[in-house]
């Protein structure tokens, strides 16, 4: 059996691989990259790197021949340009015979308001039209993604949201990656789709547990959408990046990563770690 991770230098791939090297011998293993000398550590531990591109749908022909397995992680970018690179992928592992497909997805994808879900709604399609067997990891919120708003509380500032009482399914990128490594590795997943969230919190909650975590009240600021905008601007994100930040906001608030699910628990077989515990890791990660 060969398994074949997509993005593996990235933030959640590099983790999945760690998962997967714990239980799965190197030579079972490989990974398609943009750049490969960014992948050394990986073949230096006896892992198959190969050079595939999203946009270059040539280069994934050889990337993901002989592979039984594969695991796409999704891309960064808009909708359009996600939903082409995506596609291509599909489209390169059908032509691979590739034995089964899990891909990460968005919560509730194919009911989803959030503005970034039209790419994974379009991706989710693409590999059930392939008829290849496959697993939707449905990752809901990566409490990573606070790491900004927890650097701004310890240099004094309020924890800033747009999200209204929408709430999150937060968890750590580590425990996506153990539940990712447990799909594409094992038997039993063909034709599933898991619904990865955590307990379900809205953000003064999360104001609260890493006030906790401080030893110190965290005031929380609600404000509207342009306001946060400019919040952002002012702390001196890149203008391309807020209109993202804005609409994830929106999306908190029109309820689209509410998902409740216990699939985290069948697929990691342990709880997930506490939300306090959580972000005293990443407290401890940014000082």
């Amino acid at each position: 059996m060969k398994i074949l991770v997509t993005g593996a230098t990235g933030k959640l791939g590099s983790k999945v691989l760690d998962a997967l090297l714990k239980t799965v011998p190197s030579s079972q293993l490989a990974v398609s990259v943009r750049k490969p000398e960014k992948a050394k550590s990986l073949r230096a531990r006896g892992v198959d790197v190969r050079y595939g591109d999203f946009d270059r749908p040539e280069t994934l022909d050889a990337a993901f021949a002989g592979i039984d397995r594969l695991l796409i992680i999704s891309t960064d970018g808009d909708n359009e340009t996600r939903t082409r690179q995506h596609t291509n992928a599909v489209e390169a592992a059908a032509r691979a015979k590739v034995g089964f497909i899990a891909y990460t997805s968005a919560p509730n994808a194919m009911e989803s308001k959030l503005f970034l879900a039209a790419a994974h709604q379009a991706t989710e399609k693409a590999i059930l039209e392939t008829g290849i067997p496959y697993s939707f990891l449905r990752n809901n919120w990566y409490l990573e993604n606070e790491t900004a708003t927890i650097q701004a509380v310890l240099a004094g500032a309020p924890w800033v949201t747009s999200a209204g009482s929408g709430k999150v399914g937060g968890a750590l990128q580590q425990e996506y990656a153990e539940a990712a490594a447990a799909v594409v590795a094992n038997d039993g997943h063909e034709n599933t789709i898991y619904e990865l969230s955590g307990k379900l919190k809205a953000q003064e909650e999360m104001a609260s547990a890493l006030g906790t975590v401080l030893g110190k009240e965290v005031l929380i600021q609600q404000v509207d959408d342009a306001t946060y905008a400019e919040i952002m601007k002012k702390a001196g994100v890149p203008d391309f990046v807020i209109p993202i930040l804005v609409g994830i906001q929106q999306g908190i608030r029109v309820r689209a990563f509410e998902v409740e699910s216990n699939d985290f628990d069948k697929l990691i077989g342990r709880p997930l770690t506490p939300t306090n515990e959580a972000l005293s890791q990443l407290v401890q990660g940014i000082s």
